[in-house]
């Protein structure tokens, strides 16, 4: 896959919502097996698709690509071989070793492209017509149907068949579910679904900023959205590590290509060198961990 066929697949994960991390060689100190401007990007599970270099680069880049989606923040990755792999490097770089053959060193920008929040906004009220123009400003995505990967949902009909609409958001399990209605009729509504609609839902749905109009109330809900999500609390989830047996390298689980089952243990390897010499002769591998 060429560099420019990573982007358009990029592109087509960012609009589907999908998480990834993009990999950028930038720097390159022969010998080595990429070039500057080469790209790969990494899925959630651990896949690598593009070129960031061989069996020496692509093991560190997908584990810093992991830990990048879990806390959000981008990397440069320096990869060289011990005692060289540190020189030169910035205070900010995440120093990575590879105990292959090759000298050289390779620096890649790993740079976690999360997905912004969908929010389903239902009706053609002036209120949900405002609220799903002004969401996209703040970086909202917006859909005009209900979608089950959505994380809010405001219902804005103006009585038509809001019952319907908010028993199927609630069966979606979106985090926020509101509904734009007098207190009265949401009142019946919420009564007419139960004791899970009325802890769930929010309704009047926005921050309380008295008698409003209707596209003041698509502003009071963006409000209450923005702070909602900013509230939201989800603990970094950092991708489960194996040592290398023969080398001692970092090898994240998910995605791994290399790996050996031994008295029912399985083991992880960067390339197809440290497994081939494990599967040959385990013994001072397993002694030595």
């Amino acid at each position: 896959m060429s560099g420019s066929d990573v982007l358009v697949r990029a592109g087509r994960l960012s609009a589907e919502g999908v998480p990834f991390a993009l990999a950028t060689v930038v720097t390159v100190e022969p010998p080595a097996s990429t070039r500057r401007g080469d790209r790969g990007l990494v899925t959630a599970d651990g896949q690598l698709v593009g070129w960031v270099g061989g069996a020496c680069s692509e093991p560190i880049v997908v584990r810093e690509a992991l830990r990048a989606l879990a806390d959000g923040e981008p990397r440069l990755v320096r990869i060289g071989p011990p005692g060289r792999a540190a020189e030169g490097a910035g205070p900010d770089a995440v120093i990575a070793e590879s105990h292959c053959a090759s000298e050289g060193i390779v620096e890649v920008l790993v740079e976690p492209q999360l997905p912004s929040p969908l929010l389903a906004v239902i009706g053609d009220s002036p209120a949900a017509e405002t609220l799903a123009r002004l969401a996209p400003e703040v970086g909202w995505r917006v859909e005009r149907a209900l979608r089950p990967e959505a994380d809010a949902v405001v219902v804005a009909t103006m009585g038509h068949g809001d019952e319907e609409l908010l028993a199927a958001a609630l069966e979606q399990h979106a985090g926020y579910v509101g509904l734009v209605a007098s207190a009265k009729r949401a009142a019946t509504v919420l009564a007419s679904l139960g004791d899970d609609a009325v802890a769930r839902v929010r309704s009047p749905a926005g921050l309380d900023l008295g008698p409003s109009t209707q596209p003041e109330i698509a502003v009071a809900i963006l409000a209450e959205l923005i702070a909602w999500n900013h509230s939201r609390v989800a603990a970094p989830s950092m991708p489960e590590i194996a040592i290398d047996p023969v080398c001692g390298m970092e090898v994240t689980v998910d995605g791994a290509k290399e790996t050996a089952v031994h008295d029912g243990t399985t083991y992880y390897f960067c390339c197809a060198g440290c497994r081939s010499r494990f599967e040959n002769d385990p013994a001072p591998y397993l002694a030595a961990t």
